[in-house]
């Protein structure tokens, strides 16, 4: 009787060790578990606090970001182009440039207060980026043009002719992995250093996501873009993709995600289609003026 009960004693001596240790492993995982939360509520409130520095180099904490960088933002949120993911922004506006004969959208313009900032992405070689030999490019083919370092590296200012008016722009180009995104800048975010419509439409370019696909491209072809996709309509439609592989409703899935895909967006953003010639980088340094 008394071995039994030594026994139980010297268990529940042990049982009581072992659950000392256990909640001190416990405390020591909450304690990491705690530390974790908070750096990641850190790195989010410094993700959206985050602006584009002036060293030009996109990465760990500026972008125009790649769907697969590490550190991209929650873009969730974001209006789906194609190629593109744009931030939703209050009081801004959103024109789609097409080609009349195809209907294909070649461009997206964003427009804030007196600025606008248009926005194409190009396919680039994987070894190389294609800002630099655009640039020159531009510099060769105006003579107007103007090199200069800003926000995103070197950029260049090129007076364009808007009716009698010559307007100066600003055109920036940000190397990714396999694609170039080029920013054509007017209005006060053009040339006013010190304005809030620079600092906010560059941060919007800095936000800007890019989805280059697998489709094969020859360097500075447009990365294809498709009518905007809000994203309640892309959450229906992952959950139709689901259903799918799942075996569910197989049939009439592709019916039903091609009826959620609208022609216009939901959000503070409003969209007009504008229809003009087809311009890319293959035929030449060409860039549509802001009309």
């Amino acid at each position: 009787m008394g071995l039994f009960g030594f026994g139980r004693k010297k268990h529940a001596e042990e049982e009581a060790k072992e659950n000392e240790t256990d909640k001190a492993v416990d405390t020591a995982e909450d304690a990491e578990t705690a530390s974790d939360d908070s750096e990641e509520n850190e790195a989010t409130e410094e993700r959206a606090d985050r602006q584009p520095t002036a060293d030009g180099e996109r990465g760990e904490n500026q972008g125009p970001w790649d769907v697969d960088d590490e550190n991209i933002p929650d873009y969730d949120d974001y209006l789906d182009i194609g190629s593109l993911y744009l931030p939703f922004l209050q009081g801004i506006e959103l024109r789609l440039k097409g080609n009349r004969q195809t209907n294909q959208i070649l461009g997206a313009t964003i427009t804030w207060g007196d600025s606008s900032l248009e926005l194409e992405a190009f396919a680039a070689p994987k070894s190389f980026g294609l800002w630099d030999d655009v640039r020159s490019d531009l510099m060769d083919a105006n003579r107007g043009a103007e090199e200069q370092e800003g926000t995103f590296g070197t950029e260049l200012i090129l007076p364009v002719k808007v009716g009698k008016k010559i307007l100066k722009t600003r055109i920036v180009g940000v190397d990714g992995p396999r694609w170039m995104l080029r920013g054509v800048f007017s209005g006060p975010a053009a040339t006013d250093e010190g304005s809030e419509e620079k600092k906010t439409l560059d941060k919007y370019f800095s936000d800007v996501v890019v989805e280059r696909g697998e489709e094969p491209l020859a360097p500075r072809d447009l990365i294809p873009m498709h009518p905007p996709i809000g994203p309640a309509e892309r959450a229906k439609q992952a959950a139709a993709e689901g259903e799918i592989e799942d075996g569910e409703d197989g049939e009439d899935s592709g019916e039903s995600k091609a009826a959620e895909i609208p022609g216009k967006p939901k959000g503070p953003l409003s969209k007009t289609l504008e229809t003009e010639t087809q311009t890319t980088l293959r035929r030449g340094p060409l860039f549509s003026e802001v009309r």
